[in-house]
């Protein structure tokens, strides 16, 4: 099993007249996020508080593997469309993990 040598989060606040149209654009990126090169795992979730905030949870084996999915055409569209779906900026987070990832 790789181990992640980079991780990042995000959190995403729906504007809610876009949330279903968001959740569907959202939710096509896992597959295909899974599927790169250097995507250790790939998690999408939804607040059990508020409907409209998502939270996305990401390893991937190096920062170069999480830069090249960053700038592919789909992520690219993406960020320059964000403001239409989001109340505000999408907050980034990078980590470098700590602990053994063995589970």
């Amino acid at each position: 099993m790789a181990t992640p040598r980079c991780t990042l989060t995000a959190t995403l606040h729906a504007r809610p007249e876009k949330r279903d149209e968001l959740v569907k654009l959202l939710s096509s990126f896992v597959d295909r996020s899974r599927a790169e090169p250097g995507c250790i795992d790939y998690h999408f979730h939804v607040s059990d508080e508020d409907p409209n905030v998502f939270y996305f949870y990401e390893n991937w084996t190096t920062r170069a593997d999480l830069d090249v999915h960053l700038q592919l055409p789909y992520q690219r569209e993406w960020f320059g469309r964000h403001k239409e779906f989001l109340t505000r900026d999408a907050e980034l987070r990078f980590f470098t993990m700590l602990s053994a990832y063995d589970k």
